[in-house]
C-alpha cells in the first residue's frame, strides 16, 4: 500500500491540469487588465483597453513598414546567434575539456556574463558605427556567455567512459565533438541557446533604441514618442509571441536531431 501511495505520488501533473493552470492564468491576468483599464484609476491611454490593444495589433501587422523592420531585426538576431553561438559553443568545449584553461577562464565569465551589455554599446558604436553591425555585435555579446556557460558545464557531466573509449580509439577532436560532445550535451546545449535568445533580443532591441532607423527597437521608440499606447502594447505583444515561437521551434528541432 505504501509502495502504491509513492508511485502516485512521483507521477507527473497530468497535460490537461497543466494546460487548464496556463489559461486560467492568462485569462485572470487579461480580465484584471480589462478591470484596470476600464476603472479609470489610471489615465486611459496609459492602460488601454484589450480591444484597443488588438486594434494596434491588427493595425501593426497590416503596416508594411512593420515587416521592413521585422526583417531587419531578424537578420540582427540570425547573426547573434550565429556568431555569438558558434564562439560560445567553442570556447565552452574548450573550458570544459581543460581543466587548466577553465580554472584560468571560467570564473572571468561568470563574472562577465550578469553584466549589462548595453554598457558595451558606445564601444560599438565608435568600432562598427550606428548600422546594422553594432546591433549584431550586441546581440553576439549578449548571446557568447550563456552559450559557453551551458556547454562547459554539460560536459562535466558526460559520463568519462564514454570520453575514454573515444581517446582508447584515438578520435580526433573533431570526431570527439560530433560523436560524444554534442550528443551528451544536448540539453545544456539547448538550454544555452534558448537563453542566448533571449538575452540577444533584449540586446538587440536595446540597441535599436538608441541609435537606429530600422528594426522593432525604432518602432518601439517612434510608437512611444507619438504616445500611441495601442500601438505600443501591441507591438510588445507580437514581439513576446515571435520570442515564443522561436523558442518552441529550438525545442522541436533538438527534439528533432
Amino acid at each position: 500500500m505504501a509502495q502504491t501511495i509513492g508511485l502516485t505520488k512521483a507521477q507527473p501533473p497530468r497535460t490537461g491540469r497543466v494546460a487548464v493552470i496556463r489559461v486560467a492564468t492568462v485569462v485572470i491576468l487579461l480580465v484584471v487588465w480589462e478591470m484596470i483599464a476600464r476603472s479609470g484609476l489610471l489615465y486611459e491611454d496609459v492602460v488601454p483597453t484589450l480591444f484597443a490593444i488588438a486594434g494596434g495589433i491588427v493595425q501593426t501587422l497590416a503596416d508594411p513598414a512593420f515587416w521592413q523592420h521585422l526583417q531587419y531585426t531578424a537578420m540582427e538576431l540570425t547573426i547573434s546567434l550565429c556568431l555569438g553561438g558558434g564562439l560560445g559553443i567553442l570556447a565552452g568545449i574548450v573550458i570544459g575539456t581543460n581543466p587548466l584553461i577553465g580554472r584560468a577562464f571560467e570564473p572571468l565569465l561568470y563574472y562577465l556574463g550578469p553584466t549589462p551589455k548595453i554598457i558595451f554599446f558606445p564601444l560599438l558604436i565608435m568600432w562598427f558605427g550606428i548600422g546594422q553591425a553594432s546591433k549584431a555585435a550586441m546581440g553576439t555579446i549578449s548571446a557568447f556567455f550563456p552559450v559557453a556557460l551551458s556547454v562547459a558545464a554539460g560536459l562535466r557531466e558526460i559520463d568519462p567512459v564514454l570520453i575514454k573509449v573515444g581517446r582508447s580509439f584515438r578520435a580526433s577532436p573533431l570526431q570527439m565533438t560530433l560523436k560524444i560532445y554534442f550528443p551528451a550535451m544536448r540539453e545544456p546545449l539547448v538550454n544555452g541557446l534558448r537563453l542566448a535568445f533571449g538575452v540577444s533580443v533584449i540586446g538587440v532591441l536595446l540597441a535599436e533604441t538608441k541609435f537606429a532607423r530600422h528594426g522593432l527597437g525604432f518602432m518601439v521608440t517612434q510608437f512611444y514618442q507619438q504616445f500611441d499606447m495601442p500601438a505600443l502594447y501591441g507591438l510588445v505583444v507580437i514581439i513576446f509571441g515571435f520570442a515564443i515561437a522561436v523558442n518552441w521551434l529550438i525545442g522541436r528541432f533538438s527534439r528533432a536531431v
